[in-house]
């Protein structure tokens, strides 16, 4: 509970007038500079925002001077105001135009591996020339032209990709997509050739959808157990920093599990509605997304029948899943452990779906954090209160030898502990330090 501020206005209206002369002027031209310049974190503001609009991305960081949830806040409230015109088809990850695409659980996968555009396997150096003057320019190659440096390095990274080595340069088209050489369009699933060998299970078999029909968590609240689709769309618009810092977690073994990344794929998928009066499909767009999928093995109950206290586990490939639009890499591999993690038995909070899809919506959680900073007057002069009327200070102010420091009180704040230093623990049988 916090107090409502009046007054200030004046006050109110410098603040704010501070903060626009702290970020500057900006007008189109530096809008679309940032679009140009910053495609990954366009990008992960678009996924955080849940809309896909590059220059309204791009806006929104300007407006916001960088600040990133604020930026998605923007964005999510313009979405709030957009009409929904029609749902699109699912897209098929096989159609997409893959421009990277690595799998670390098999070195020949069908298709083969992408490095595409990635820093994995370069020197993470500051290019101090350009504050010199000097313009950058594309990777160049070990023998001096410019082109992929990736694939050339890419057998230093333990990936096996075709050296193509022919020399040509990436560059990007009229609406600002990477053409690369030898990107393909149809490239099969890692997953779905694993489950052709038998090492995964087999998907359930369910009836199409209507697409219209699929819980959508933009418009309905978030309710446990929650069901896949909605599981699936929170993660995509989660915080990338609180994706992360939870699979983290569960990677450092405060999980059950230590999956591998089955794939990682980076491209454009078109946008396909049906057309309102043939019903054919149509694309209307391009958009970048990305897709991941970790797998390990997993405890599985024997077919027919409950699993044995006494036998042997029974292990199966379990596959983790998360996609996003924009290209995220690290968001969608922690995604997907963790959406493999919650559907193990483990109480940790990393496995627990209530506690990950609640904890990183960006909106959210940075919302209820900036919150405290309005007034809360009446709650600490109530705190306050309660500290006071317990004689608290009265008892520790009889304790100065365990605190050396004249008690451990803040000067001029009876009542209110040091940060220094907590107070020993007090007998409350007998008033007395234990």
């Amino acid at each position: 509970m916090y107090v409502a501020a009046r007054g200030g206005e004046g006050a109110i209206q410098n603040a704010e007038r501070l903060y626009r002369e702290l970020i500057g002027n900006f007008d189109a031209e530096t809008v679309r500079t940032i679009e140009r310049a910053m495609p990954y974190l366009i990008d992960r503001v678009m996924g955080e925002g849940s809309l896909y609009a590059p220059e309204l991305a791009a806006l929104a960081l300007a407006q916001s001077g960088g600040d990133l949830y604020e930026a998605v806040l923007m964005l999510r409230a313009f979405r709030s105001t957009q009409p929904r015109l029609a749902y699109a088809h699912v897209v098929d990850a096989e159609r997409m135009r893959v421009v990277r695409r690595i799998s670390a659980a098999f070195k020949d996968i069908p298709g083969g591996q992408m490095l595409g555009p990635t820093l994995d396997y370069s020197h993470r150096v500051l290019d101090l020339a350009v504050l010199e003057g000097e313009p950058t320019t594309p990777a160049r190659r070990h023998d001096g032209v410019d082109g992929l440096e990736g694939e050339r390095t890419a057998k230093a990274g333990g990936h096996e990709v075709s050296e193509r080595g022919d020399g040509a340069a990436p560059a990007a088209s009229l609406n600002g997509e990477l053409q690369l050489h030898g990107e393909k369009s149809h490239l099969p699933l890692v997953a779905d050739w694993q489950r052709d060998a038998g090492l995964l299970p087999a998907l359930p078999v369910h009836p199409c959808q209507d697409a219209a029909e699929i819980p959508d968590v933009t418009r309905e609240p978030l309710l446990f157990p929650a069901p896949r689709a909605m599981r699936l769309q929170s993660l995509s618009r989660a915080d990338t920093g609180g994706v992360l810092a939870l699979g983290y977690a569960n990677m450092r073994g405060y999980g059950a599990v230590h999956p591998t990344v089955n794939e990682v794929r980076l491209g454009y998928a078109d946008v396909e509605i049906a057309h309102p009066i043939t019903g054919e499909l149509f694309s209307i767009g391009r958009v970048r997304v990305t897709h991941a999928e970790v797998v390990t093995a997993v405890e599985a109950a024997p077919a027919g029948g409950e699993a044995s206290a006494d036998g042997p586990a029974q292990l199966q490939l379990g596959l983790g899943f998360c996609a996003t639009i924009g290209w995220n890499e690290v968001k969608t591999i922690a995604g997907a452990m963790l959406d493999m993690a919650m559907d193990l038995p483990d109480p940790h909070p990393s496995h627990t779906e209530e506690y990950v899809l609640y904890h990183t919506d960006p909106v959210e959680s940075s919302g209820f954090c900036i919150h405290y900073k309005l007034p809360h007057y009446v709650t600490f002069g109530s705190e306050l209160d309660v500290v006071r009327s317990m004689g608290v200070a009265k008892k520790v102010a009889g304790l100065g030898d365990y605190y050396g420091d004249g008690g451990g009180l803040a000067a001029g704040m009876p009542g209110v502990y040091s940060e220094r230093a907590a107070p020993p623990a007090v007998s409350q049988a007998a008033g007395e330090p234990m």
